[in-house]
């Protein structure tokens, strides 16, 4: 059965990403860059990490989903998660697609929220 082992990030639609990521970085000292902030916690897998980013507010990165942020969870078997959300009732959405530092897959869950499955390299 795929585990899921972290957080993979949390991305979400903002009016003005710079000018949040600024107010993060001021009142909350996060090191907010251009790609929002990362955060490498220890009992994540090898070269596993957190990501905060703001995304723009017209942005078409959660679709098919209706809410304004996505949860990106990192897995340890991409492929079975993926069989497993949907046998339980969730709705893959597109194919898995490898990148260098990991593959992804996305489904929408019972209340229609759209999930990032990550398996890092």
């Amino acid at each position: 059965m795929a585990t899921v082992l972290g957080v993979g990030g949390v991305f979400f639609k903002s009016g003005n990403p710079t000018a949040l990521g600024q107010w993060y970085r001021d009142h909350l000292g996060m090191a907010v860059g251009e790609y929002g902030a990362d955060f490498v916690p220890t009992t994540m897998p090898d070269k596993g990490m957190t990501v905060w980013c703001p995304f723009a507010e017209d942005t078409q990165y959660f679709s098919p989903s209706e809410k304004g942020f996505m949860f990106n969870l990192v897995v340890d078997d991409l492929a079975e998660a993926l069989k497993q959300v949907v046998a339980g009732g969730g709705q893959q959405v597109g194919e898995i697609v490898k990148e260098s530092y990991g593959h992804f897959g996305w489904f929408l869950d019972p209340e229609g929220n759209k999930v990032e499955l990550w398996q890092p390299m």
